[in-house]
């Protein structure tokens, strides 16, 4: 007979929950390695898919359990040990390809299995937790403290990890802490015989030191930009750089040295001088310009479209007060060196970027980053703007993205807080008299996002008051890129003669400037109409909407609520160029919108396949609560994962990446509802229940009003201050929020508990399928909706629960 065990393991489970959320927060690194997007949305939905079915699984199977606790648990948690490397590497196994989801009818069921792949680790996890809570539940305050209080430890503490070994050995570390929480489980439990622990810490240190340390490398998509490269003979990686801000390779050719100038006109008679190529992630590249002080070599940098602002401050304006917004690897810096700047304040977000060009190709760049004239900075683009007094008479920002990923809507749904309304807002308020904003993107046929640039930049300008934009805005294109300038004020006939003459130098086309004739444009690279100059005379124009509703394609200005700035699919234009695949209309296709649906779709028949078909078809089906008590724990599972997921991606702003954002809003909504929970104990009684979530809600609704107008301002304010103090600023702002979020799941539970127990693998399990759609739907109503709305909708929703539990 199994001996009781007695001593629940707090200390395991805070170290195993660590473990479980760093997992999730590293997954959305490696997802950004593999694939174009860092899928936040499905690897929470994946994770809370998880922790249900592992609810459902323990319902079903208790009985059995019940004399084998402590067995149950160490196999439950060597397997998740094991699964987070094991599903990893299974799911790049899996031939997924996004680019051919509208396609091919065998995407959506790879999709699934990759999913559902990415569950398993957290359906063991799950199972460790829901036994140990269901087996003490006189100490479920404590252990629910140790889950939440490690949980929230792991979900920071992977951050750090990420700053000093790339993504794949944070995963071999993540496995070696879970087995070393199987062992401290063994030690806590009692549990015979001892000597079990030294075998698993045993297995922890020989899964550090013995496996080789390429055996969990990533395998990036075979269509990403540095898996092409690699691909040509005479390739090879130089320098590998790694961060949470993203994985840098630098390559370069034996054979062939790279020359990359995008958008070149193709009259330059200059080349570039050799270069070495920098790819983020896999896309790119950037690249490192051999530079040896001298500035003839960089005559090319004067045939680019993003030339143009220079020539047009030549005429009444001393050398330029230059501002490069994402300096990257240089040769925007090196441009505005070529024509003169006087001054060049060079932002750049990732440290190991800078690194790359003042320390380790520090020569072959020319010193570029120490030169006296330029001043570099580690930063993020709108929070620097908006702490520097400097007024500059060219703010560029550069062209950050590949061509490959613009072209395909590979960032359709990436958060770009760079080319929102307020952002060039923000931007042109550090214009000097007379000074510019220069903006340039890849070139894409029908136009898609230069108009919506074009749009966003209009907007911005009638929004702080300019009577006439028209008159500010000049936008030139080549074969291959588009330059959109926006002035500080209007732009003079000498101004205009010299983009003409610029332009025609180098046949670029007009494609806007004040007073232009229809038959100024489409002259060199010629197309079947002039589809830039008429969208852009129909974005300045009173048909201006109905234009943006006939347009085949989403170029709505992008906001900071909307962010979507890559985002072009419109669903009444889908089955026409559905209809044009085989004269290549699916390039046009933005595929990551259909993916998000996908998701949402697999997300809705996985949670009802794996949490409530298995409870409907056992002796649980009799137990099923009464149908508002159904809705309450539905309810308060969608609007909780609403809020999490909008103030995710609001926070992205603030805290300046995707991997940032995730970590500390879910540390702060987990911790702090945690103490939430814990206020429960205090409310015994279901008057008191009730009473006590109408006024948690009521809070839950004046906060989310406030911040919904207050945040925009904290953020302006407070953007440029380092990354500990924002961090620490999010979970204060957070956490209240959080606590009034963390009363009706526990409230609603206790009753259950009063009225009807057995009723309570089934909310359990309805709040779990809500928590696994919600996830991807909040996601999916913010991108037309916005993060707002979103938010607002979960406060209504939080108040049906409310009502739904009075009247229970």
């Amino acid at each position: 007979m199994p001996m009781p065990i007695l001593k629940p393991p707090f200390f395991a489970i805070g170290l195993l929950s660590g473990c479980l959320l760093a997992y999730e927060v590293l997954l959305t690194r490696l997802f950004s390695i593999v694939l174009w997007h860092h899928f936040a949305y499905m690897i929470i939905s994946a994770a809370m898919l998880g922790f249900g079915a592992s609810g459902t699984a323990l319902a079903l199977l208790k009985e059995k359990i019940a004399p084998h606790i402590g067995a149950a648990y160490l196999i439950a948690a060597t397997g998740m040990a094991f699964l987070m490397p094991l599903a990893f590497l299974l799911a790049q196994q899996v031939p997924f390809n996004p680019l051919e989801l509208l396609w091919d009818r065998t995407q959506p069921a790879r999709l699934l299995a990759i999913y559902l792949l990415m569950m398993l680790p957290f359906l063991f996890g799950g199972l460790c937790i829901g036994l140990v809570l269901w087996h003490f539940g006189g100490n479920a305050g404590r252990i629910y403290a140790f889950d939440i209080l490690g949980a929230g430890a792991g979900s920071l503490g992977v951050i750090g990890l990420l700053y000093v070994m790339p993504p794949h050995q944070v995963l071999i570390v993540l496995m070696a802490l879970s087995l070393v929480a199987a062992a401290v489980a063994v030690i806590e439990l009692e549990m015979r015989p001892k000597w079990m622990a030294k075998v698993f810490l045993g297995v922890a240190i020989l899964v550090v030191v013995a496996l080789p340390g390429n055996w969990l490398l990533m395998h990036p998509s075979a269509y990403k930009d540095l898996s092409q490269t690699l691909n040509i003979t005479g390739m090879r990686v130089i320098e590998e750089r790694s961060s949470p801000l993203g994985q840098i390779t630098v390559v370069e050719s034996s054979r062939i040295p790279f020359r990359h100038a995008p958008g070149m006109s193709l009259n330059a008679m200059d080349e570039p001088p050799p270069q070495l190529a920098v790819f983020v992630d896999g896309n790119g590249p950037a690249v490192i310009t051999r530079f040896d002080g001298k500035l003839a070599p960089l005559a090319y940098l004067d045939q680019l479209t993003s030339a143009l602002p220079y020539h047009v401050l030549k005429q009444p304006h001393s050398p330029p007060h230059v501002l490069v917004l994402g300096a990257g690897a240089g040769s925007d810096v090196l441009q505005a060196l070529y024509h003169g700047a006087s001054k060049i304040d060079a932002v750049e977000l990732d440290r190991n970027v800078i690194d790359l060009v003042q320390h380790r190709f520090r020569d072959f760049a020319g010193k570029l980053y120490t030169r006296p004239e330029v001043y570099v900075y580690e930063g993020e683009a709108r929070g620097f703007v908006n702490t520097r007094d400097d007024r500059y008479d060219l703010i560029q920002v550069a062209l950050l993205d590949s061509f490959g990923v613009a072209s395909a809507g590979l960032y359709g749904l990436s958060e770009s807080y760079l080319y929102t309304v307020e952002a060039l807002q923000t931007y042109l308020n550090r214009l000097a008299p007379g000074g510019m904003l220069a903006v340039t993107r890849w070139l894409n046929l029908p136009p898609r996002d230069p108009l919506k640039l074009f749009a966003t930049a209009v907007t911005a300008l009638e929004q702080a008051g300019i009577p006439n934009p028209a008159a500010r805005l000049v936008m030139i294109r080549g074969w291959k890129t588009v330059t959109l300038l926006v002035k500080h004020s209007d732009f003079t006939s000498k101004e205009i003669e010299v983009i003409k003459e610029f332009s025609r130098a180098r046949s670029f086309d007009l494609a806007y400037y004040p007073g232009m004739r229809i038959d100024e444009a489409n002259r060199y690279n010629l197309l079947a109409k002039p589809y830039f100059f008429e969208g852009a005379v129909a974005l300045l124009g009173t048909e201006r909407q109905a234009f943006l509703d006939r347009y085949k394609f989403y170029i709505e200005p992008a906001t900071d609520d909307r962010p979507y700035f890559f985002r072009l699919f419109k669903w009444n234009a889908a089955a026409e160029l559905f209809a044009l695949r085989g004269q290549g209309g699916m390039g046009l296709l933005d595929w990551s919108y259909p993916l998000l649906v996908a998701t949402l779709a697999q997300a809705f028949v996985a949670s009802i396949l794996l949490i409530l078909a298995p409870l409907a078809v056992s002796r649980c089906r009799h137990t099923l609560p009464t149908a508002r008590m159904a809705l309450y724990f539905l309810a308060i599972g969608l609007a909780f994962m609403f809020m999490e997921i909008a103030f995710i991606q609001k926070f992205i702003l603030f805290l300046a990446h995707p991997l940032y954002a995730v970590a500390v809003v879910l540390c702060a909504f987990l911790v702090f509802a945690a103490a939430g929970s814990w206020l429960t104990e205090r409310w015994r009684g279901s008057a008191a229940g009730s009473r006590n979530v109408t006024l948690a809600v009521s809070a839950i609704g004046v906060l989310a009003v406030l911040y919904l107008t207050t945040l925009p301002s904290i953020f302006q304010v407070l953007i440029h201050l380092p990354d500990a103090a924002k961090i620490g600023i999010s979970v204060a702002l957070i956490a209240p929020l959080a606590v009034c979020m963390g009363v009706p799941f526990p409230t609603g539970m206790m009753r259950l508990a009063h009225m009807a127990q057995d009723a309570i693998p089934w909310a359990w399990a309805i709040n779990g399928f809500a928590s696994v759609v919600g996830a991807v739907l909040a996601t999916l109503l913010a991108i037309h909706l916005g993060f707002d709305i979103v938010i607002l909708l979960a406060v209504l929703i939080y108040g049906l629960a409310c009502i739904a539990l009075r009247n229970s």
